[in-house]
């Protein structure tokens, strides 16, 4: 290791304040003469008023909504070869093949076309444009919910 191959650092010292006039940073150390900011410390979120400052920021509909902001759950159709030819798929039978819980009916399920199909099935969910081919190759069919 060499002196000229070590990365540079960018942090500095701290800053030491309240050391004295030759300093720079003494007597007051930087916080100015008087006031409530010199004296002791102050909320981030405080504007000198009654009101906070999260109060007068804009509000911001769905961010923390879990209703609108819906994750549907992945189901493979590998997962779906435990289904016998000519079955009509949709989430009571996936419920029923333990394939999902009852907490993810909730949520909604969406089929991807990762794995191979082995039986023709009526699928009644909402699907992803590469199962819906493997599904109409194999001579299952996809109906639109």
């Amino acid at each position: 290791m060499k002196l000229h191959t070590l990365i540079k650092s960018k942090t500095g010292m701290k800053k030491r304040v309240g050391r004295g006039i030759g300093s720079g940073l003494g007597k007051t150390a930087g916080r100015g003469t008087k006031g409530q900011k010199a004296r002791g410390s102050v909320p981030a979120g405080f504007t000198g008023s009654g009101l906070p400052l999260y109060k007068k920021l804009p509000l911001k509909r769905g961010l923390g909504n879990t209703v609108l902001a819906k994750k549907l759950i992945p189901v493979n159709l590998s997962s779906l070869n435990v289904f016998k030819d000519k079955t009509v798929v949709d989430m009571d039978s996936l419920l029923g093949a333990n394939i999902i819980n009852k907490k993810d009916l909730k949520k909604g399920v969406k089929i991807l076309g990762h794995g191979e199909l082995n039986s023709a099935l009526t699928i009644k969910l909402p699907s992803s444009a590469s199962a819906r081919k493997k599904i109409e190759k194999i001579g299952g069919k996809v109906v639109d919910v």
